[in-house]
């Protein structure tokens, strides 16, 4: 159930990091997002930071990305509890269910609720092209938090089934609560007006931490990917030409540098997520789960070792063998922080479109759409290259790539350097994954038996707050 939810159904409409909790005081100055605060541009950029803020599901002390982390990687079987096992390591999903349905309801609620302020203002009140670039970033927002209840709480792969979203397109109330899910295909089509509005009027420049028209074309080749169309395999290829042409992204020299030398400076950072001012400090930091462990370990799995043979970034993405006895064959991961190393803003730094996703992005549509499979293979070579993997060196890899000679083969191959390059990132090898025939998912991930797996049910609580939800998804009871 969405925790806005249960705020309104006691009178208390609190939208921020801290649902309706009785300790809750003032809201910080840049979680307010209710509509009646924007009075002019000023205060329109403060409830954009707000809206900003839920979608770094924040709290005063950090961002709350980890999970973006863990659970789809967790998933695809790459990375695991060090402490032992959780089911999320076989795919048993029902405990899983609240992991991302508050974050992203509360990331749209305070996202419409700068829709609906932005527009009743006169233009008048906004210089230049501000009133159109707030909105275009409020919209990716929302573009967002419906694609990830996409990816995980309805069938995004089943372009006819009524099993999509529930699509929040107002500022929730108690008059508005009750509503039904959308079909999946209204579920994309609603996604993808949001993100072509941000695609044509987001600034073309902005820190890295903030979105861009670029992040919103980059953003939309991952949901096109997924919708999985002819035309949208066309689209995919043309965005990509788009950004790695005219925009002022590039690939990264060494790709290693991104997450332990340059993180949010790197000119390969599309859209990027910073810490909170005390998060380094904060003994339950994302950092420490990684290493040596706080409240929680997660560690790299045997499968992502072995991924990473004869690859040079296992050297620094696979640390040592995990000393616990209930989670053998596991290793520390240190794509993002270093052991023996203290947190850092760079170690918390979380990353949400990067221009390799692009590439590989690039090399699949080209594939599925019939293309050159030579001119795939030089996308994919191109992201080995900055690994530090060539035909001369550590060619292993390399000729993989150079040997897959059928649409499958290479596909497969595509895979494989996704989950290297982008594992733990935003979840994207966990689809990467699911977009491989069926057959060769339950070979990759034989704990997979059944689609049933693919997704994770809706929080039971929701049929009980809005009965007019709809169905529960295939193969999970409502209560």
């Amino acid at each position: 159930m969405n925790t806005l939810y249960k705020c309104l159904i006691v009178g208390v409409l609190m939208i921020g990091m801290y649902g309706c909790k009785k300790e809750l005081g003032a809201l910080p100055k840049n979680a307010k997002v209710e509509e009646n605060t924007i009075l002019d541009e000023a205060t329109a950029q403060i409830s954009l930071n707000g809206a900003y803020y839920n979608f770094a599901n924040a709290t005063n002390i950090k961002t709350g990305w980890q999970r973006h982390q863990i659970l789809p990687a967790t998933f695809a079987g790459y990375l695991g509890y060090g402490f032992g096992s959780f089911d999320d390591e076989d795919n048993l999903t029902e405990q899983s269910s609240g992991n991302y349905w508050d974050e992203s309801y509360r990331a749209l609620n305070a996202a419409n609720g700068v829709i609906k302020g932005v527009n009743v203002l006169p233009d008048a009140k906004f210089t230049a092209n501000r009133k159109k670039e707030i909105l275009a970033q409020a919209r990716f927002i929302r573009a967002y938090g419906h694609f990830k209840l996409l990816a995980f709480y309805a069938e995004w792969y089943k372009a006819g089934s009524t099993q999509g979203v529930l699509l929040r397109d107002e500022l929730s109330n108690l008059t508005n609560i009750n509503k039904a899910r959308s079909t999946v295909k209204d579920s994309y089509d609603f996604i993808m007006a949001d993100l072509d509005e941000a695609i044509i009027n987001a600034p073309a420049t902005n820190p890295s931490y903030y979105i861009t028209k670029w992040a919103a074309m980059a953003f939309k080749m991952r949901v096109l990917m997924c919708r999985a169309g002819t035309a949208d395999y066309t689209e995919v290829i043309t965005l990509a030409n788009t950004i790695m042409q005219s925009s002022p992204f590039v690939l990264e020299a060494k790709a290693e540098d991104i997450f332990h030398k340059s993180g949010l400076a790197s000119k390969e950072v599309i859209l990027g997520l910073k810490p909170q001012a005390l998060q380094m400090t904060d003994p339950y930091s994302r950092s420490r789960q990684y290493w040596p462990g706080a409240s929680s370990l997660y560690v790299a799995k045997s499968a992502l070792k072995d991924l990473y043979a004869n690859d040079p970034r296992q050297a620094w993405i696979i640390g040592t063998a995990n000393p616990s006895t209930s989670a053998p064959n596991t290793f520390y991961f240190t794509k993002f922080y270093q052991q023996n190393t203290l947190p850092s803003e760079l170690s918390e730094t979380d990353y949400a479109l990067r221009l390799t996703e692009v590439y590989l992005l690039k090399a699949e549509a080209i594939v599925r759409s019939g293309g050159s499979l030579a001119d795939a293979r030089l996308l994919v070579h191109q992201i080995q290259e900055k690994a530090g993997i060539t035909a001369l060196v550590n060619n292993m890899p390399y000729l993989a790539v150079e040997t897959a000679t059928t649409p499958a083969a290479l596909l497969l191959e595509i895979y494989k350097e996704t989950s290297k390059s982008l594992v733990a990132e935003d979840g994207i090898e966990w689809l990467a994954l699911l977009r491989l025939p069926f057959a060769t998912v339950q070979q990759l991930k034989p704990t997979i038996t059944s689609q049933i797996q693919y997704i994770i049910p809706v929080p039971k609580a929701e049929f009980k707050y809005n009965p007019s939800f709809g169905e529960q998804n295939t193969g999970y009871a409502k209560n």
